[in-house]
């Protein structure tokens, strides 16, 4: 039976092969009888019924998907083809590579959003998740764009501004405020990529299109819409590609990673990270690599491999990253390697591993931090004062915690609420009333600000 909604998924591809629908017909059934199944014998009616959205049973879309990835040269699953259950756009985050279907997923999980329909989305984990990363930074996008006017010179420029100026807006104040007027723009641009997209401004248009679907996943994560945010991730990775920007694709998938350790799946985030270091050509982007893959290793318990990777990254910083870092990973420097370094230290120490005082490596941090970041500034002032009530220093833990909390109080953000959850655990061992403030005032704020597990 038909869907009524068609199969937009299935069409592209089909018009992508340039085989008419009679040939694929024909083809699917000469497959079909070669692997024993006479009774398959489509004809160029059943074809457009499937493009009109009917669900051909097993072994059908199998052997469709083969026929179809044999003529455009490039494998095909059942889901490319939009033939699994309800289709790519609700159960994968692994994108059709090819441009427009790629945006009619982007265009289905920004609706889905819009309309607060969060509970349909499922969070990706283990090898699908890491397959989906491969697949995305080693694949290449087949371009099937006959119009273009969904984008011009102006409109690029407008895009680049809107994402630039809500990139600072969400380092500064955190991203939840403006999280649907982003996401709804996200949304837009896919609308126009269906479009079609001119030759001459391709590289813009994807490049600009990866920076604001990044930021889309990084505050749809911090607000706690995680599924959400591993979609929109996996368009940046895609748009990426098609602006041939390997690196920046890269670090869209470190923040992938970061997700994982952050909802306690540090051995996914290893798998995302091993397929990152595959691709990262760029200094700085092997840097952020490193510094992110020692803090997995730290969060295991594993203090060799964590001292290994972090140091690789102490080197790469040392030897500079040259003058020309992308303004998509300048992010990275000195400081925020501190900030890795003392999130392991942390983790070193919770697992009872030789003390590396934290403390110091958080106080690096805060005296590197450029102006513009405060919540991760912030995120460090709390983790400065638990570390000093984990080594003794109650004193000074509590006046850091009283610093932390009067600059929490202004953020909206699960990722500070979240810092402040383990400063919680970390004044658990003292019973004063300089420190049962400190508890008062933190829970306070965390009551709401609801939250998952320690960042």
């Amino acid at each position: 039976m038909s869907s009524g909604s068609g199969n937009p998924h299935l069409a592209l591809w089909i018009s992508a092969s340039g085989l008419s629908q009679g040939e694929i017909a024909r083809r699917v059934g000469a497959l079909g009888k070669a692997r024993g199944h006479r009774q398959v014998a489509p004809d160029t009616t059943r074809i457009r019924r499937w493009i009109d959205g009917e669900k051909p049973r097993p072994p059908v879309p199998a052997l469709l998907a083969e026929v179809l990835s044999e003529a455009v040269g490039q494998p095909l699953t059942v889901g490319d083809l939009g033939l699994a259950g309800t289709g790519p756009v609700l159960d994968s985050i692994q994108l059709p590579l090819l441009t427009e279907a790629a945006a009619e997923a982007l265009s289905g999980w920004t609706q889905m959003d819009i309309m607060n329909r969060r509970e349909t989305l499922k969070l990706a984990v283990g090898a699908p998740l890491v397959l989906a990363a491969e697949r995305m930074l080693g694949g290449t996008a087949r371009p099937l764009t006959r119009a273009a006017k969904g984008f011009d010179a102006d409109t690029v420029t407008a895009l680049e501004e809107f994402t630039a100026f809500f990139t600072q807006a969400d380092a500064s104040k955190g991203g939840a405020l403006y999280r649907r007027a982003i996401v709804a723009q996200l949304g837009e641009i896919a609308d126009r990529i269906k479009d079609g997209v001119p030759p001459s401004l391709k590289t813009r248009v994807f490049a600009a299109t990866a920076d604001l679907a990044a930021l889309a996943g990084w505050v749809s994560h911090d607000a706690g819409r995680y599924p959400t945010a591993q979609r929109y991730w996996s368009y940046g990775v895609y748009a990426a590609g098609e602006a041939g920007q390997r690196d920046r694709g890269v670090e869209i998938v470190t923040r992938m990673s970061h997700q994982m350790i952050y909802l306690g799946h540090p051995q996914d985030a290893l798998g995302l990270l091993g397929i990152a270091a595959k691709h990262a050509t760029l200094p700085a982007t092997r840097a952020l690599v490193a510094s992110q893959t020692g803090r997995v290793h730290a969060a295991l318990g594993d203090e060799h491999q964590a001292d290994q990777y972090l140091g690789t990254a102490d080197g790469l910083l040392s030897d500079g990253l040259g003058d020309d870092v992308p303004g998509w990973v300048d992010y990275f420097d000195a400081a925020e390697h501190a900030g890795a370094r003392a999130v392991s230290a942390r983790d070193l120490a919770d697992l009872g591993r030789p003390r590396k005082w934290a403390s110091a490596h958080f106080k690096g941090a805060l005296a590197l931090r450029k102006p513009g970041f405060d919540r991760v500034r912030i995120m460090d002032r709390i983790g400065l004062a638990a570390a000093l009530f984990h080594e003794g220093e109650a004193e000074q833990a509590t006046d850091a915690a009283h610093q932390a909390l009067d600059q929490a109080a202004r953020l909206d953000s699960t990722l500070v609420t979240s810092r402040l959850n383990s400063l919680l655990d970390a004044t658990r061992p003292y019973r004063t009333p300089a420190v049962d403030e400190v508890r008062t005032r933190a829970r306070d704020l965390t009551a709401t600000r609801p939250t998952t597990i320690a960042a």
